[in-house]
């Protein structure tokens, strides 16, 4: 385990281009570089391959981190880790966002625009489910697969140019609970449509398996089922991991 002053006498090597320096802060640091490939596993793409897009997020990071942005290497390193991969999977990856999906997106993010201008606020869920004839899951997918990676040194509020989303990091940033989030972003993206519909209404909107079962037009018997199944396979993913 590295202390502090070690990794930035590390860091400092590696960016005046001692290799040596690059591949020592890699191999000690591979047991973060492979909790982070982990939550990506299953995705059709092999693990060699993704570990690969690890190391080269983390690379990424040892080329931009900058002991001024006052919070630890590691905390600064999973986020480009993570996003490294997930910009592989969605760019090029099993992963692929069809030109209808981004144009629903476009379409929902402009009708957003708009009815915030007219009424000084969001449309639920619901309101753009009845807006567009479309289930609210297919919403939400549809907002969330066309959404690009921001970057840690965008402006975190547009009304101060000096703070970044960056700056808004601590070293409080909780990395297994970071990563416990991205292994359940991940699960609900792979559901099927009816079992992302029944999570996302039941645990984002707060509706009743009775509110459920009446709006989906089934048995709440059946919401039941559907809950208690994705959520067995939730828990066994995380077991496994």
């Amino acid at each position: 385990m590295l202390t502090n002053e070690q990794t930035f006498d590390l860091l400092n090597q590696a960016k005046n281009g001692n290799d040596l320096a690059k591949e020592k802060l890699i191999t000690l640091n591979s047991p973060l570089i492979k909790s982070v490939v982990k939550r990506y596993l299953n995705k059709g793409i092999e693990y060699d391959d993704l570990y690969q897009l690890g190391a080269l997020g983390f690379v990424k990071a040892i080329n931009n981190y900058d002991p001024n942005f006052n919070v630890k290497f590691t905390t600064y390193a999973v986020p480009m880790i993570a996003g490294e991969i997930k910009r592989f999977l969605r760019d090029d990856g099993s992963v692929k966002v069809s030109r209808s999906i981004k144009h629903t997106a476009i379409l929902i993010k402009n009708y957003i625009y708009d009815y915030n201008k007219k009424y000084g606020e969001n449309p639920s869920l619901e309101k753009l489910s009845q807006e567009f004839k479309m289930d609210i899951s297919e919403i939400v997918f549809s907002m969330e697969a066309n959404t690009t990676p921001l970057s840690l040194n965008e402006k975190y509020n547009e009304d101060d140019d000096s703070t970044t989303i960056l700056d808004k990091l601590s070293d409080n940033f909780n990395v297994e609970t970071f990563l416990d989030k991205l292994t359940l972003r991940d699960m609900i993206e792979n559901l099927t449509a009816r079992e992302k519909q029944v999570i996302i209404m039941r645990y984002y909107l707060d509706k009743t398996q009775s509110e459920i079962a009446k709006e989906l037009g089934v048995s709440q018997v059946q919401v039941s089922r559907i809950e208690n199944k994705v959520l067995k396979e939730m828990k066994d993913n995380i077991k496994a991991v």
